[in-house]
């Protein structure tokens, strides 16, 4: 167990599980979340220059990388999948880590939202909370959210782990597969489940 992060609670889904809506939810709530894919954008932009020297200048524009070209190219290229993520991770670590430590000295829970969690395995920290619909669901809310066609949609659900083995490797699990107000009863539950832990949380 690590006890270094005692409060923090990672959230993770698979893409069209609900779990942006939940963290939003969750910030309505006033808890803290730490936002990793807001992390992840900076640290690109910040690193434009290795970007273009590995990649191209044709992928930056002025101080920015051209994310739609490069999501385009990492997509389909194994290789320049892991060589993007080796420029990239180990600063989204670091940040990450820096803003738990700073959360964790208030005592209070606190969330990480981090998509590809299990997928990544690059983390350390003991408590998930997993966005969960069934496969079925999460097929249809990408093809109707994205518009995809059926075979798109089910090639990008096949890039994640099946969200029913997540299912059994978290903590905690938040069922999305109704309407809004099903799953603001479910995270209400959730929030009621913290406070057994938590005699200061006040919501």
């Amino acid at each position: 167990m690590n006890s270094k992060f005692r409060n923090a609670y990672v959230i993770t889904g698979n893409i069209g599980s609900g779990k942006s809506t939940v963290v939003n939810m969750l910030k309505l709530y006033g808890f803290s979340v730490i936002d990793a894919d807001k992390i992840s954008h900076d640290v690109l932009d910040k690193s434009s220059d290795k970007i273009a020297k590995e990649f191209g200048k044709e992928f930056v524009s002025g101080s920015n990388v051209d994310r739609k070209k490069l999501g385009a190219l990492v997509f389909k290229d194994r290789e320049k999948l892991k060589l993007l993520e080796s420029i990239l991770h180990p600063q989204i670590r670091s940040i990450i880590y820096e803003k738990a430590h700073f959360l964790e000295d208030k005592g209070l829970p606190y969330f990480i939202d981090i998509p590809l969690y299990f997928e990544k395995n690059a983390y350390n920290f003991d408590k998930v909370v997993l966005i969960y619909a069934p496969e079925h669901i999460l097929l249809h809310r990408v093809i109707s959210r994205d518009r995809l066609s059926k075979e798109d949609a089910k090639l990008r659900l096949s890039t994640q782990i099946d969200i029913e083995e997540k299912v059994a490797k978290s903590q905690f699990v938040i069922k999305n597969d109704g309407n809004l107000k099903n799953l603001n009863l479910e995270l209400n539950n959730f929030i009621e489940k913290l406070k057994e832990n938590y005699a200061t949380l006040k919501i």
